[in-house]
């Protein structure tokens, strides 16, 4: 909800209208990064403006950077459903970088929707609200006689245009968004349709809109040119060879301490940029990393595996004692990739340095710590940073972490005029904070009634002491902790000098492959149907537990999930049903994979059913199945033929022909279905991906009784007889 009005800040300073010459009004309230503007100057200026022009467009700004999720149509969505006005009229405005007027611009971890949902209904519904009441001055009348419609208030048969009321609303005290009535959901208009993303037409016909179709007058083009081992550092640059390349007008060494370090060049063009790299002769100090590789990481954590888990992270019961006295028990080693994030518009930024002042133009998901990066970098404050939003060609979390605005004004600080530095794809798959990789040794028994009785884990990430990698942790409380009687987790780590980052469902992307998985061979281990196994363990927890996931909540999408998929269902020898489920980012999800597999191990995968609980709104439907398929259909990619490996510091993949995306023909249906719950409604960017690769593998053991426990598959030879 919005802020109570404190001492200091009046009800008519929380939400300001202006009256614009000609007619028409502009509406702006407070609003914080969780709703709320814990302590403000009475005197600041107001954000999330909403513009009724004269001719009745009604302008909303979008303060959120806008990466494919559907922000920039969705947040707009509220507003115009509790203003009441036609979504026809609606024009949607990108917001700058504004820390003086906005609160929270990020794109990261599902939590526009939560973050925002009530909010900005609260905004659309305060302003609808002075409008009624300018109405009802103007005709001396009582406000609860009065309705609103298309942007009109109505008084019976007769209306008045919300355009004709700004002088009005300005002068009136604004009402308490805390305690303003909002829509009751049946009576929504906006909230819960197909609405279509408001870019659209310029995506599909090829308008200037992503950072990459920046231009500006006398714009040069950058690429930087690093060391292909992380770390590494220039000893010695001869430059001469690059600058009398074609069109290129400078080359440089960038190695200033709190810089990036690399060499600089700028040309005319990008490709003659890009093609005078070839001509730099440089001599790197690799530095300790060349030592590392992916065959090494394998070999450390199979020796690790072997001793005790360097730390506890949770132990409850008697695991050793129940393992003695299982019916059944089973050992395991599953182990998984790093991966890109791969995003189809690689980093870029353009930068103006002039004058003591930087200007940027970034698709950055966290536009307010880039600028601050940037403005560090090159010593300046971070109030001499203007930054431009630009909206985003897929990032998945990539561009959570700013080093391309960065290395951009550097450059442009060196250079005359703006500078805009594109890396090329082999840049951003070499150059990537990479999804960790991670290796699970894990011991389970189920007793003889077939029920779950014991589960050992022992984790081998990376890290150093008691602290991982970015993302290369695992919740000690992670499921089914809460759910078995006698659990144990312990963690070892290996130093890591690759960097790591948070990918889509960070953590969860990875984790839910390994306990889905395992489930699974447990079910089968005990002679259990999958489903109906998953189905008891989430009714029973554990007394004193903390419980992560809500069993009953997980238990009805699951159930779902086996009803619209006929689960249980005949089928041929070679294809299988496999299901998995698994709750981040605040939604749960849980998914069926049909897939076969041919004796030759060539495989297919038929139908994936989806189902997920994100609370009682869907506000965008046509958005929400959107970004459903798209998760699910990135985690099928990521477990048929994505992995990143090392040899000597360095990444071997280098673009799509090594890092493959899923082809057309790959991509199976995706039916998606969603179960309502009373609860606040959670984003859709991330849920829905984890449960696809475990769900998968599943199939694949259900058709052929073959258990695969390492990704990706493409290292699998499937072939069964």
């Amino acid at each position: 909800m919005l802020e109570t009005p404190t001492a200091g800040l009046s009800r008519r300073n929380f939400l300001r209208v202006t009256a614009l010459a000609g007619g028409g009004l502009v509406l702006g309230a407070r609003l914080g990064s969780d709703g709320f503007a814990a302590t403000v100057d009475s005197d600041a200026a107001l954000n999330a403006f909403i513009r009724i022009l004269p001719d009745d467009l009604v302008e909303i700004v979008a303060q959120n950077p806008e990466i494919g999720q559907g922000v920039k149509t969705m947040l707009p969505m509220l507003i115009a459903e509790e203003l009441d006005v036609p979504w026809a009229n609606v024009r949607i405005v990108q917001a700058g970088l504004d820390t003086a007027n906005y609160r929270g611009q990020f794109a990261g971890g599902s939590m526009a929707t939560p973050t925002h949902y009530e909010p900005m209904r609260r905004m659309g519904a305060a302003g609808r609200a002075l409008l009624v009441a300018a109405a009802a001055k103007t005709w001396g009348v009582d406000a609860s006689k009065l309705t609103t419609r298309d942007g009109k208030v109505w008084n019976g048969s007769e209306s008045v245009r919300y355009s004709e009321l700004g002088a009005t609303a300005a002068g009136l005290d604004a009402p308490d968004p805390k305690t303003v009535p909002l829509k009751d959901p049946k009576d929504f208009k906006i909230i819960g349709t197909d609405v279509p993303g408001v870019d659209n037409e310029k995506i599909v016909t090829g308008q200037p809109l992503f950072g990459i179709d920046t231009q500006l007058e006398g714009m040069q083009y950058a690429v930087f040119e690093k060391c292909r081992v992380f770390g590494g550092k220039v000893k010695s640059a001869n430059l001469e060879a690059a600058k009398a390349s074609w069109r290129v007008t400078d080359a440089f060494v960038i190695d200033e301490e709190g810089q990036p370090n690399g060499v600089a060049i700028l040309a005319e063009t990008w490709w003659a940029a890009q093609n005078a790299r070839r001509a730099l002769e440089i001599e790197w100090d690799e530095g300790p990393v060349a030592e590392q590789s992916s065959a090494g990481f394998a070999a450390q954590a199979e020796e690790l595996s072997k001793q005790a888990p360097q730390q506890e992270m949770t132990n409850n019961g008697d695991v050793a004692g129940a393992l003695a006295g299982a019916a059944k028990t089973v050992e395991a080693a599953y182990s998984y990739p790093f991966l890109a994030h791969a995003p189809l518009e690689p980093q870029n930024c353009t930068a103006h340095f002039q004058d003591g002042k930087l200007e940027l133009w970034a698709p950055s998901q966290t536009p307010e710590r880039g600028a601050k990066q940037a403005a560090e970098a090159i010593g300046i404050a971070p109030e001499a940073v203007t930054l431009h939003l630009t909206r985003m060609g897929g990032g998945f979390g990539r561009r959570l972490y700013n080093d391309f605005m960065i290395e951009a004004a550097c450059i442009a600080k060196r250079a005359d005029g703006p500078v805009k530095l594109v890396w090329s794809r082999e840049d951003d798959m070499r150059f990537d904070l990479y999804r960790p990789g991670g290796f699970h040794y894990l011991k389970g028994g189920v007793d003889e009634s077939g029920k779950l009785s014991a589960w050992q884990g022992h984790f081998v990430s990376f890290g150093e002491g008691n602290r991982f990698a970015s993302s290369a942790n695992m919740a000690p409380k992670e499921f089914p902790q809460a759910f078995v009687p006698n659990f144990s987790l312990g963690a070892s780590k290996m130093p890591l000098g690759v960097p790591t980052g948070a990918l889509r469902a960070p953590t969860s992307n990875a984790i839910s492959f390994v306990v889905q998985s395992f489930i699974d061979e447990l079910a089968h281990a005990a002679g259990r149907d999958p489903l109906e196994f998953r189905l008891e363990l989430l009714g029973t927890t554990v007394e004193g537990e903390k419980q992560i996931v809500d069993g009953p909540r997980m238990a009805k999408v699951l159930e779902k999930a086996g009803e619209v998929s006929g689960w249980g269902k005949d089928l041929p020898k070679g294809t299988g049903m496999g299901t998995a489920f698994h709750f981040s980012h605040r939604g749960y999800f849980a998914e069926v994979v049909q897939a076969t597999v041919a004796q030759d191990g060539d495989l297919t995968v038929d139908k994936i059913w989806v189902v997920g609980d994100v609370g009682r709104q869907i506000i965008n439907p046509l958005n929400a199945e959107n970004q459903t398929q798209g998760a699910v259909l990135d985690g099928l990619a990521q477990a048929l033929d994505q992995e990143i490996t090392y040899e000597g510091g360095r990444t071997k993949q280098s673009n799509f022909h090594n890092f493959k995306l899923l082809r057309m023909d790959q991509a199976p249906e995706v039916e998606v279905h969603f179960v309502l719950s009373d609860n606040v409604p959670t984003g859709l960017g991330e849920p829905a991906l984890p449960p696809v690769p475990p769900a998968l593998t599943n199939a694949i053991f259900a058709a052929t009784g073959q258990r695969v426990r390492s990704l990706p598959l493409s290292n699998h030879d499937l072939s069964w007889s």
